[in-house]
């Protein structure tokens, strides 16, 4: 799959609260797809409610945001970052839930970002 060159930042969403030896997963998986990210040159906002991870490490994106994984923060960091595309499939669930409910009201269609990684519509009929 070509790069789509028009993604020049992407917001990935965290997790959340994880037990120990739980989701250890979507720390890993979120860390290498934040690298790998970088490498290309796109510029990466994280958000996580969780800062014992490794993808919550200063070091890691290019900004991080320790807030609650809610709508109200979602649209705290759009106002301050040109976010193109939101990668939500790193934090599992928690992410997912948050993207459907994101998307329910108008968020991303207000500040023009892009899902990413996932095809929503299909994520919405999983959700119980």
């Amino acid at each position: 799959m070509p790069k789509n060159k028009s993604i020049k930042s992407i917001l990935i969403i965290g997790s959340g609260p994880i037990i120990i030896g739980q989701a250890c997963e979507f720390d890993y998986s979120g860390t290498q797809a934040i690298r790998s990210i970088r490498e290309e040159g796109i510029e990466v906002v994280l958000i996580n409610s969780n800062p014992a991870t490794i993808m919550t490490d200063p070091t890691m994106a290019d900004h991080v945001y320790l807030k609650p994984l809610t709508t109200k923060s979602i649209v705290e960091i759009l106002k301050k970052h040109d976010i193109d595309a939101v990668l939500p499939t790193m934090g599992g669930q928690t992410a997912l839930n948050l993207c459907i409910e994101a998307d329910d009201k108008g968020i991303w269609e207000d500040f023009n970002v892009d899902i990413i990684g996932v095809d929503i519509d299909a994520d919405r009929k999983s959700v119980v």
